[in-house]
């Protein structure tokens, strides 16, 4: 699906600019305002819309079902396993954390808590996602950095 793998450049994009502008506030002493607010909202929405394209993806996936029918087989195949289970199960836990660092960050009462929150979650989240993507270089398996619609 090529809408997938388009947005996943907005989710890294977005995440990114999140992670440095946390630190960015954290150490710097800023204050969280509201465009803060709408970066750490954006990423986190864009990341769920990745998840649903993720998920849908993931339902009709030639190489998923390969994966499920013939488990045994498939999993110790690279390609099979990463797309069966390793990117699925990674992204699913890096979309969770950006998910909870939000909510938490939301509840902190300073703005040296909140940037703190989102820096630490988000950072952990980007890790994760980073490296969970089929990049061009990924010694895991690769997909193009654009796909044709």
């Amino acid at each position: 699906m090529a809408l997938h793998s388009l947005v996943r450049w907005l989710v890294v994009i977005t995440l990114a600019a999140s992670v440095i502008n946390a630190y960015r506030g954290w150490l710097g002493a800023r204050p969280f305002g509201a465009g803060s607010r709408r970066l750490r909202m954006a990423t986190v929405t864009i990341a769920h819309i990745q998840l649903i394209l993720g998920i849908c993806l993931y339902i009709i996936s030639p190489v998923v079902k390969y994966f499920l029918e013939n488990f045994g087989t498939a999993v110790k195949m690279r390609e099979m396993r990463f797309f069966g289970m390793e990117h699925s199960s990674m992204m699913l836990l890096s979309i969770v954390l950006l998910t909870i660092g939000s909510a938490k960050a939301k509840r902190k009462s300073t703005s040296r808590e909140q940037y703190k929150t989102i820096a630490i979650w988000y950072s952990i989240a980007f890790v994760i996602l980073f490296f969970s993507i089929p990049w061009g270089f990924s010694p895991l398996t690769h997909r193009p950095y654009f796909r044709a619609f």
